[in-house]
């Protein structure tokens, strides 16, 4: 091989390993960007508003319509649990540290949150009221993995160690009771 048709070789060489180089990086973006798309789209459809999602679509234009609207009615009700909030934290990082005044803002603050829930509850309440009772069951099972009435999963049981016997009172007849304390005593 001469001097020109190594220089050929290499100039085709790194042509091709900068076309595959583009392919692999233009494919872990693509791959990327769809994985945190999907992954977003799976996050906000744990809202409330989407517990209507196996209903008829005039059933779910009817809940999210509830929704906006008890939103609407207890917008004061968020807008004082915010200042509530920055309330509390002004308080907690006050020079004189002031109990009553923080307890108060605490209750103030809890007591919007509350009027808040309770609108958005009343809401889906008067929703459930106008479905059928299958409709009723889709719209319970879809609320238990959207929502505040979220239902988490149960955690792990724990295993038990291979040389512990499945003995219910296994403590209790190691340690057997002590006489002395029994409660019977002679009051």
């Amino acid at each position: 091989m001469n001097g020109r048709s190594l220089k050929f070789v290499l100039a085709a060489s790194l042509v091709v390993n900068v076309f595959l180089f583009g392919a692999i990086v233009g494919g872990a973006y693509q791959w990327l960007a769809a994985h945190r798309a999907t992954a977003a789209v799976t996050a906000q459809q744990r809202a409330l508003r989407f517990a209507a999602e196996p209903l008829s679509a005039e059933r779910q234009q009817a809940f999210i319509a509830g929704l906006k609207q008890a939103r609407r009615d207890g917008r004061d009700f968020a807008r004082e649990g915010k200042e509530g909030r920055r309330e509390v934290l002004r308080l907690l990082a006050a020079p004189q540290f002031d109990r009553a005044a923080l307890d108060a803002a605490l209750a103030r603050t809890r007591a919007a949150d509350s009027n808040l829930r309770a609108n958005v509850e009343a809401s889906v309440a008067d929703f459930a009221a106008t479905l059928s009772p299958e409709e009723r069951v889709e719209f319970a099972d879809s609320l238990k993995v959207r929502g505040q009435w979220r239902e988490t999963a149960p955690p792990p049981k724990a295993k038990k160690p291979a040389d512990q016997p499945n003995q219910p009172n296994q403590a209790n007849s190691q340690n057997p009771p002590n006489p002395t304390s029994s409660g019977s005593s002679a009051n």
